[in-house]
């Protein structure tokens, strides 16, 4: 019985073990059995627009390659989808430009991007609060 037991356990570490390390494969760009080592890839187009499921091609020595990407639709153009920053806290809003400021410092760099080590984003002042209509009021109604 203590044996079955064992094998049991033995059978089920090792199959989870296998199914986890191939996740973890799976989200690392593969040479595809190739003996390159030093692959350099693009940044990820969209098929369509500005944002959603595109490309990114590979190369390496004489190699290239395509792969499946997916550029988020809230990413920020002036630095690109595979550049990752952690952004400090929104400063105070200055007066003469309108506006708020806040740095990035460079987290991560996917697919060997060339990123910039900080960045500087702004955005408008809330000064105007903006509110949305809950309902909207009739006229005319039933009086």
């Amino acid at each position: 019985m203590r044996a079955a037991l064992l094998l049991l356990l033995f059978v089920t570490l090792t199959v989870t073990a296998a199914a986890g390390k191939n996740k973890k494969e799976k989200h690392k760009p593969s040479p595809s059995g190739s003996g390159c080592t030093d692959w350099r890839y693009g940044n990820c187009v969209p098929s369509n627009g500005d944002c959603g499921a595109g490309f990114r091609e590979g190369s390496c020595d004489q190699q290239t390659k395509k792969m499946k990407c997916k550029v988020p639709c809230n990413w920020k153009k002036e630095f690109g989808a595979d550049c990752k920053y952690r952004f400090a806290s929104w400063g105070e809003c200055d007066p003469a430009t309108d506006l708020r400021t806040r740095t990035g410092t460079l987290k991560k760099a996917l697919y060997n991007a060339e990123c910039q080590p900080t960045i500087t984003v702004t955005k408008p002042c809330a000064g105007k609060t903006k509110t949305k209509n809950k309902g909207k009021k009739r006229k005319g109604k039933g009086n």
